[in-house]
């Protein structure tokens, strides 16, 4: 067996799995740990690795961080009447704005790594599996033991507006700057990292800092009003932060009553550090930042069953685009609202029939908003 072989044989076993030993490498090739050095040394040159994790090129993930829940939602049956027992339906699914976003990802095609919490139940077991087979790799997942795994309760009125949510995540407080160091080798090779708000604020600081040193770029989604208060004050380091008008008002510590409020809110966080910034703004469509300042979408028409997962749709979308080499941030909006959509007429959190080629003829089927500038 020729040397060139050896090294054929070495690199496919790392396509295998990247995060395989040298010792398990020499160990299966019959080499010695110098030798299976020499491949890899011969491979990073040859820019068929990537360093650290054997990273490969044609697959470098997006690394999605933040929660992975079991979702309840409860759909009244007739209008909501406050203080009284409503008939309503109930439907259990996986949810978590990080996995939400990470099985809109897998399903786009893109390879993607989940980095999240979970406890040593049933529901968490549950939750790896089914993102197991949706093709995420959650291999750098948390176990905690003696704990719960995160829920989401949201209460829904008759037409699928939700009216309510109820969430249990404080096992998200445990993915501390400390923990995330420990998950380095998964996160050295990220084509891109897309974190959500669920993280602790320090942990959330330690991600800006490792992007403001030119790491991996960063995307940051918000998940609540009341959560901004994670997001650090300097942003420096942030390509993309991706909120609602609710959560960007929390953010000014004021009401946006115009376009002129939102630009100049948008203006700040820019000011503050991040490059760009997307506001989306439920039926007005979203508003985004430009060379030139403001620019505005309107949302395509859509038949509503059930809005949970819609946003994180949309942002794994923008995403998909970054990752796919698109610096159009206005294709990357227009193609979060067409997933949006389709996320919004359907009952479950990620829709189902999800490809790259069904989000691309949506997208080009439909006619594209138009753009006006502030």
């Amino acid at each position: 067996m020729t040397e060139l072989s050896k090294k054929d044989q070495l690199y496919e076993l790392v396509r295998a799995n990247p995060f395989i030993s040298q010792q398990d490498l020499a160990d299966q090739l019959r080499l010695s740990r110098s030798a299976v050095a020499g491949h890899i040394a011969g491979l990073i040159r040859e820019r068929r690795l990537l360093g650290r994790a054997y990273v490969l090129p044609e697959r470098r993930p997006i690394v999605c961080l933040g929660a992975a829940n079991l979702d309840r939602k409860l759909r009244s049956l007739a209008a909501l009447r406050m203080g009284t027992s409503n008939p309503a339906r109930q439907d259990e699914s996986f949810g978590g704005v990080a996995r939400n976003i990470a099985e809109n990802l897998a399903r786009l095609g893109a390879p993607v790594a989940l980095i999240t919490a979970v406890g040593d139940d049933a529901s968490g077991a549950a939750l790896l599996a089914h993102a197991e087979s949706a093709g995420i790799d959650t291999r750098a997942t948390l176990h905690l033991a003696g704990v719960c795994s995160g829920t989401y309760t949201a209460v829904l009125d008759e037409h699928g507006e939700m009216m309510l949510a109820l969430a249990d995540m404080a096992l998200y407080d445990a993915l501390t700057p400390e923990f995330i160091a420990t998950r380095q080798p998964q996160r050295a090779g990220a084509a891109l990292t897309v974190a959500d708000l669920n993280l602790p604020h320090d942990t959330i600081r330690t991600l800006l800092g490792e992007a403001a040193q030119g790491a991996t770029p960063l995307v940051l989604v918000a998940v609540s009003q009341p959560k901004m208060t994670r997001l650090p004050q300097d942003l420096t380091g942030l390509r993309l932060l991706i909120l609602n008008q609710g959560e960007l008002e929390a953010r000014a510590g004021a009401t946006l009553a115009t376009d002129a409020d939102l630009a100049g809110a948008c203006r700040a966080l820019q000011a503050q550090g991040a490059q760009d910034v997307i506001v989306t703004r439920g039926a007005a469509g979203v508003a985004y930042t430009t060379a030139h300042g403001l620019a505005r979408l309107d949302a395509p028409a859509a038949s509503v069953v059930d809005v949970t997962g819609a946003g994180d749709a949309f942002a794994a979308a923008v995403c998909w685009s970054l990752f796919d080499g698109g610096a159009d941030l206005g294709l990357a909006c227009r193609r979060g609202l067409r997933l949006s959509a389709m996320t919004l007429e359907c009952e479950q959190t990620v829709y189902p029939g999800l490809t790259p080629a069904s989000l691309d003829a949506v997208a080009g089927a439909q006619p594209i908003p138009a753009l006006h500038q502030e």
